[in-house]
Order: structure tokens, then sequence, then C-alpha cells
């Protein structure tokens, strides 16, 4: 199967992170299929990084569709989006859970766990199974410069039932509903309807 090209990624943020579930994230030997993602818009997103941090706009405006955008998140885990531009909207695209499908011993490794429900069940949790931190920040994903080994596949075998939901663990733009989720994963970093809205 072919790796996704950048056109899959110069398109709409919303509709990118939808048709990313179901895609295979392929990463040095390891692999899982995309259960959740959530989208932020670099315009009019107050919980987007583009509106409080230069350095995510010129990221932004100088990186191609498909880079990977990764950052250190409450100075514990590594965070993995990836960057939509050229389209109606352009964004980042949080990866928040995967259904592991290849290297699950080397996932279980790092992450210290055998089920396979908890190697990927979260950003942060799959960050660590995959063994991404910052150094990867800025790698092409699709297109010119995607290391070998590296890169998205999309399927076309079983369909995926896609619900919305609103984001995880932010505190503007709470009722954003731009998580989308695989509904019946077991895989899930949070279950559909199942966010807890911060306290005001």
């Amino acid at each position: 199967m072919p790796y996704l090209g950048t056109s899959f990624f110069q398109r709409d943020v919303l509709t990118v992170a939808r048709d990313l579930i179901g895609v295979e994230l392929v990463w040095h030997g390891c692999a899982g299929v995309i259960v959740e993602t959530e989208a932020y818009t670099v315009e009019g997103d107050p919980a987007c990084h583009t509106a409080t941090r230069p350095s995510a706009r010129e990221f932004v405006k100088a990186m191609p569709p498909g880079a990977a955008y990764v950052y250190f998140n409450y100075g514990m885990y590594w965070l993995f989006n990836l960057h939509v531009k050229g389209g109606s909207q352009d964004g980042l695209i949080l990866i928040r859970a995967l259904e592991p499908t290849r290297g699950i011993p080397q996932m279980q490794q790092r992450r210290q766990r055998e089920k396979p429900r908890d190697l990927c069940s979260g950003p942060g949790k799959l960050a660590q199974a995959l063994g991404i931190d910052g150094t990867h920040h800025g790698l092409p994903m699709a297109g010119r410069g995607r290391p070998a080994g590296c890169g998205l596949i999309q399927h076309a075998a079983t369909p995926h039932e896609v619900v919305t939901d609103i984001r995880v663990g932010i505190s503007q733009a709470v009722d954003y509903p731009w998580r989308f989720l695989s509904a019946h994963s077991p895989h899930l970093s949070v279950k559909h309807g199942k966010v807890k809205l911060p306290k005001v």
C-alpha cells in the first residue's frame, strides 16, 4: 500500500482529522491504526498553539503539509501532531490514540505494559510506545524528505464508524466538537461522551 502524499494534508483541517481515522501510522518498525484525533485551527481557535506561541505560528508558515509537530506537554509527555496546510482552514491535528498493529513487543517494552489496550490509548502513551520525541519535530510524514519506514497508509478495508466529540484537557474553546473517534474502538483515550469539562 502506498503512503499518503502531501495532497491529503492540503485540505480543510477538520476534514483531514476525520479522514485520518482508520489510517495506519507507521513508525520505524512499529505501527497502529489511528482511532482518535483532535483538530486545532490556526485561525479562530484559542486552544491552538498558534494563538499563543510565536514558534507555532512560524512552524505553520514555514513547514510543508504533513510535517510532524511534536511538543513536550506538562513537562512529562511528547505529543505527536500533523500539520495541515493549503485548504480552507490550516491547522494541527493531534493524534490521540492508535490501535497497535505492528511492533507490539517493542511497544510493550517501551511502555512497560502488556495489554494492547494500554499501549497507545492516549497521545502521551502512543508517543512513548513508538519512540517519538522532540528530535522528530518537523519530520516530513508525507512527500519529499519522508524517511523510509515512516508515513501514513490508507487501508481500503475495515471501515470505521466515525463520531465527533469535544476535545480533551483544554481550558478554552471547550465546546468545539473537533475530536474524531472510531466509535467502537477499545483503544480510545476517552470514550465518546465521557470528557469532563473543566470547572469554571
